[in-house]
């Protein structure tokens, strides 16, 4: 499943990826879609989450909603993530940039 183009795609922290929502320059990224249970969504998985990350409802290409994790909107600031954008997904960054030799430093996300 794809998102709409409405998002620039970042990597916090070398380990956890994250939409940016955009009004320009968006693009389709490729995500997973999983049946979670709410309490195990929120005993679990939000617990583990980077604080730089929260839960939120995005567009779909198919124009339907689905929750995925989202920059804060405090933590949009240019230039601070790296931009993965291009790589179109979260497995297409990993199978060419494996964890080990990620990156640390943001680039321009100037978007």
């Amino acid at each position: 499943m794809r998102t709409a183009p409405r998002y620039r795609f970042v990597c916090v922290r070398n380990r956890f990826p994250a939409l940016w929502p955009v009004s320009h320059d968006g693009a389709e990224i490729r995500g997973e879609v999983y049946d979670v249970p709410l309490d195990r969504l929120r005993d679990q998985f939000l617990p583990n989450e980077s604080p730089e990350l929260e839960l939120g409802v995005i567009e779909l290409e198919d124009g339907t909603a689905s929750l995925a994790m989202l920059l804060r909107q405090t933590e949009r600031i240019p230039g601070k993530y790296e931009d993965i954008t291009g790589y179109g997904g979260w497995r297409s960054y990993r199978d060419e940039v494996p964890p080990a030799s990620a990156k640390s430093s943001g680039r321009d996300m100037g978007r």
